[in-house]
């Protein structure tokens, strides 16, 4: 099958992944500001934005393997590989099972990596796969609005929510229940010797603290102010926090 990245930039590259159902371009932000200095990747993965929609992978141990398809393809030395919300989980699926020897640092956007205390039991389960089944554009259309503080063009919400939609919905619940334990996550992670930039929202604090203090090589960053698309919320910030782990922090050598 084909997927489609968007590519802007020369020099040393960082390869963004995107979450649940949202498209590569929701990376915009970064690609415009960071392909100054950097050649800049966003992934369209599997299912989503304008890569092709299959019938099967939406496990991780596939789309870890698309993650280092893409690397493949692409070619060069090290980079650093930057996952957003589902594509947190891809990333550290891409961990797993090729290990750190590419990376020059990796970034984690605003997911759980396992650390800490589990979350309390719900008293009710969720109806939020129930809501994709009956009413899939009315709920995702409540969750894109969701994952964002500050105000956004009307146009860019509905292309952000129709692409959302491509995949088949049982597919995209697929993605949601992705059948590794917590565990698994913490010690992908923990995997990594290279640099890692953990930036979240204040739900992720305790989290980032956990990885401040445990991980050798560790930059973290709590976003107080901004929704779960908080590169897009709060861009400038996240975009200089970027620049400084890739001239600085970064292990290219």
């Amino acid at each position: 099958m084909r997927l489609r990245y968007l590519e802007a930039g020369s020099g040393r590259m960082v390869v963004f992944v995107p979450g649940w159902c949202m498209p590569a371009r929701i990376f915009e932000p970064q690609i415009e500001v960071l392909s100054r200095r950097w050649r800049v990747v966003s992934l369209d993965p599997r299912g989503q934005g304008q890569s092709e929609v299959p019938r099967g992978g939406y496990e991780p141990t596939r789309r870890g393997q698309d993650i280092r398809d893409l690397l493949a393809h692409l070619g060069g030395g090290r980079v650093v590989l930057a996952g957003w919300s589902l594509g947190v989980l891809d990333a550290l699926s891409y961990v797993d099972m090729a290990g750190d020897g590419r990376l020059a640092g990796l970034v984690l956007i605003d997911n759980s990596v396992g650390e800490g205390t589990p979350p309390p039991a719900r008293t009710r389960p969720s109806t939020f796969f129930a809501n994709l089944r009956q009413r899939r554009d009315q709920t995702v259309r409540g969750f894109v609005r969701g994952m964002y503080k500050t105000p956004q063009d009307e146009a860019y919400l509905d292309e952000i929510s129709r692409q959302a939609q491509r995949m088949p919905v049982e597919a995209s619940i697929r993605l949601l229940s992705y059948p590794r334990p917590r565990e698994f996550w913490r010690e992908s992670l923990y995997a990594v010797r290279r640099p890692v930039y953990y930036a979240v929202t204040p739900r992720l604090r305790n989290q980032a603290e956990l990885v401040a203090q445990r991980h050798p090589q560790p930059t973290v960053e709590v976003f107080d102010g901004a929704g779960h698309a908080l590169f897009v919320d709060e861009a400038a910030r996240f975009n200089a926090s970027m620049e400084d782990f890739l001239a600085r922090k970064a292990a290219w050598a």
